[in-house]
């Protein structure tokens, strides 16, 4: 007798596969004739691809431990649009290819924003790679060819949504200016993009080589974009102040 289940995974019917015996057994208990049986094994393939797809794109995506949105806080911002934001958490903004930055200092929860979306894109089926600027621009400078750095870019240009997390915390150099561009240019109007940076657009000629470069990535960012700006206290110096203060209280003394 062959190994029918060595068989059906060569077929690719993995869960079939793995669950041969318990199918059998269910099909006999319920008397099921051939198109219940296979309709059955249809969906029971389908929602173990489904998975392993999910599974796949959330290895693949970089995404680390987040807080989720029911942890964020809309009343500490002093100023935040909150339908904008929610917007985005839909995704809906990938299937025509804009853009969403977020701009806010320190501590007011942009990353956790972003990693959300992030979240919810993969969730829709989405491929989606979240990353800061400062490990995008590593893995490009680190192509040791001209083909090798094409082929990586046309990696970073075909991922369904791009998250370049903590733009403005380092100064560009030419190079890695240049590199920005590309990556930004090659989705221009074809991919979407997540950023986050703690620099209004005014000030981003400050950490790019000169103004025209800053100028022109900023314009092909922004042309199919929602800019939602964060404006308020960090979160965590306030925190770190609760936190503080309760070090400081003193304990109540036990009666005698």
């Amino acid at each position: 007798m062959t190994d029918l289940p060595s068989r059906i995974r060569s077929l690719g019917l993995l869960a079939a596969a793995a669950h041969l015996d318990d199918l059998v057994a269910t099909a006999t208990k319920k008397r099921w004739g051939p198109q219940q049986l296979l309709e059955y094994l249809a969906d029971i393939e389908e929602k173990d691809r489904a998975r392993r797809g999910l599974e796949r794109r959330m290895a693949r995506s970089r995404l680390e431990r987040f807080k989720s949105m029911a942890d964020f806080d809309w009343n500490w911002p002093k100023k935040i649009d909150r339908g904008l934001v929610e917007s985005a958490l839909r995704a809906d903004f990938i299937e025509s290819a804009r853009n969403v930055v977020f701009v806010a200092p320190q501590g007011l929860g942009k990353t956790m924003i972003a990693q959300n979306i992030a979240h919810q894109a993969i969730l829709a089926g989405h491929s989606v790679l979240f990353l800061s600027a400062a490990q995008l621009l590593l893995d490009l400078a680190g192509q040791e060819s001209a083909r090798a750095l094409d082929r990586r870019l046309r990696y970073f240009a075909k991922i369904g949504l791009l998250v370049i997390d903590e733009i403005g915390f380092l100064a560009f150099d030419n190079r890695n200016a240049d590199l920005l561009f590309q990556v930004v240019s090659r989705r221009y109007e074809k991919k979407s993009l997540v950023l986050t940076t703690n620099l209004a657009f005014r000030d981003w000629p400050t950490i790019f080589p000169n103004a025209t470069c800053a100028t022109a990535l900023i314009d092909r960012v922004v042309h199919h974009a929602d800019v939602i700006a964060i404006e308020g206290e960090s979160y965590r110096k306030r925190e770190a102040e609760q936190s503080a203060k309760s070090r400081r209280s003193p304990t109540k003394k036990r009666p005698g």
